[in-house]
């Protein structure tokens, strides 16, 4: 009978495979040689079958023994020698394993296609640990397309030095979530993504930045500050603020444009997600459509311009309930204390909507600050306005292309990162909130959304399953952590996963943008990161050009 053949095993074995099956993993029996203590959750492995090689991550770990009076009489404390004759034979380590992929082995392994995974390793296949070369050949490096289509993102658990990417390409095509409880990291893991696309020019941006984190100097934790997204792209970037003062005195420096709101540019649907924050009920909500069809987009001027003794009147003249029409009124009158916020026409003034909606089509990236206006009220109203606005756009400018086929009306990908997801995209409002529309329907306007948001079971389930890819962090919540895997394969395998992360600097990846699930260590946004991510100066005409000519 012909011995079974292997390709060359692997350097830096880890174990073999004993037990497994294609809908619950594989089990590993760790050699005796190696530390349990080094075999961590999250980590990338290879098994070396003898037709494939299946990467695989670690999902699970535990101790076992051969015989049961082992444990019922274990070895006394001092005595090591009995104890090291017992490992490996009477007492083991058992790792689980879960194939993502596979590849074949026995041909030209740079051209072996990746396949997914349609079956297991036989018994005693030997179990690696992962190389800087399987990384690079699953995941991608931005070396290998110029640095216009891969960004790393951090570096695979217990594997320092080596990048793993996610394809910026497929990343901007579909909306997308960073989860993790306060504390975890959440805006410096968005400011990587953010720094990538504005590299790449994969997409432009348009962020609502509610405190101020983003376009300049933010101060971290430990009293430290990192630069904004303006300092490292002053040509790509521009800040707009609701608070131009505010952002002269933090920044010494003036915000491109400051922004007005009027109030014949908010219609009903804006107020949508703002009655759990301005304790309105559904009554209340439903009589601004009242006022909209009556008094079109004059509707929230006439309200607020009607003294209570009047109020009774136009309650009656329009068919809603006086006390509902009165605390819509006295609610929303709380925005006319804002600098920004204006009742007077807007007809005939300057449009600063008009503005972003030009710095967005000529490549430019936007951060639009709140600066004092920290105020969540003023967050879900101002976000709601603007980008139900842009959505309107961007479905203009997409039938114009459609309409064309001219490669020069194509739209260019526009991500829209907001913070507090859940409060715009709560089960009950997301259908009517821009954004719930955004998520769900969008993609083919070019237009994507960057959830980022610590509770991500207080998002609509629809919305959920409707991201393209999840970068995780840590999560105590069980029906948080349960949302965040939503129509996820190996939801349960994953689980143990996320409940072994840090609290910093980790993150699960899985989805659209990676090629199978992947737990780094996340890039640090430090010095050495902006000097990478700044590279060989290059205009902004230049990266223009460069994104028109790879799109036409």
């Amino acid at each position: 009978m012909e011995p079974l053949r292997r390709p060359n095993e692997r350097p830096d074995r880890l174990g073999v495979i004993t037990h497994g099956s294609l809908s619950k993993g594989v089990e590993m029996k760790l050699d005796a040689g190696e530390s349990i203590e080094d075999i961590v959750a999250g980590t990338f492995v290879v098994i070396q079958g003898e037709k494939y090689d299946f990467f695989s991550m670690i999902t699970d770990v535990r101790i076992d023994a051969a015989n049961e009076n082992i444990l019922l009489h274990p070895p006394p404390a001092g005595d090591g020698l009995l104890r090291q004759i017992l490992k490996g034979s009477g007492t083991y380590a058992t790792v689980t394993l879960k194939p993502m992929l596979m590849m074949r082995n026995d041909g030209l392994q740079e051209l072996a296609e990746i396949l997914p995974v349609k079956t297991v390793p036989g018994h005693f296949a030997p179990v690696a640990r992962a190389t800087a070369e399987d990384v690079s050949r699953i995941f991608g490096h931005e070396a290998n397309d110029g640095g216009n289509r891969y960004f790393q993102i951090g570096e695979p658990l217990g594997m320092p030095g080596i990048p793993v990417c996610i394809d910026l390409e497929r990343f901007v095509e579909r909306s997308n979530a960073v989860f993790g409880k306060t504390g975890t990291g959440k805006t410096f893991l968005t400011r990587l993504l953010l720094c990538g696309t504005i590299k790449t020019g994969r997409a432009v941006n348009l962020v609502f930045d509610m405190h101020s984190e983003y376009g300049y100097n933010a101060r971290k934790e430990d009293g430290t500050f990192v630069r904004g997204l303006r300092e490292l792209f002053p040509h790509r970037v521009q800040v707009f603020s609701l608070d131009p003062a505010g952002t002269r005195k933090r920044t010494k420096r003036d915000p491109d444009c400051a922004v007005y709101l009027y109030a014949d540019q908010i219609e009903p649907e804006d107020i949508l997600p703002l009655q759990d924050t301005l304790n309105l009920n559904e009554t209340a909500a439903e009589s601004s459509y009242l006022l909209q069809k009556k008094f079109g987009r004059n509707w929230l001027l006439t309200l607020l311009q009607t003294s209570e003794a009047e109020l009774n009147e136009l309650a009656e003249s329009i068919g809603a309930h006086p006390a509902s029409l009165g605390a819509l009124r006295r609610k929303l009158s709380t925005f006319e204390r804002y600098d920004f916020f204006k009742t007077e026409p807007s007809a005939g003034k300057r449009d600063v909507l008009e503005d972003l909606l030009e710095a967005l089509g000529s490549g430019k990236s936007v951060i639009l600050e709140f600066g004092r206006y920290d105020d969540l009220r003023v967050y879900l109203l101002v976000a709601n306005v603007i980008t139900r606005r842009v959505r309107t756009a961007y479905e203009d400018m997409t039938a114009r292309y459609l309409q064309t086929q001219d490669p020069a009306d194509r739209p260019r990908q526009l991500m829209i990162t907001i913070e507090e997801a859940h409060k715009f995209l709560m089960p009950g409002i997301a259908r009517e909130t821009p954004f719930g529309k955004i998520a769900r329907e969008m993609r083919k306007y070019f237009v994507s959304l960057l959830v980022v948001d610590q509770r991500p079971s207080a998002i609509d389930e629809e919305v959920l399953s409707q991201i393209g890819t999840r970068i995780v962090a840590q999560l105590n919540d069980d029906r948080d952590i349960t949302a965040a895997l939503v129509g996820t394969r190996d939801a349960g395998a994953l689980r143990q996963v996320l409940a072994s992360l840090d609290s910093k600097q980790q993150a699960l990846i899985l989805g659209h943008a990676v090629p199978m699930p992947v737990v780094v260590q996340t890039r640090s946004y430090d010095e050495a990161f902006y000097q990478a991510i700044r590279g060989p100066e290059r205009s902004f005409e230049e990266l223009d050009n460069e994104m028109k000519n790879l799109f036409n």
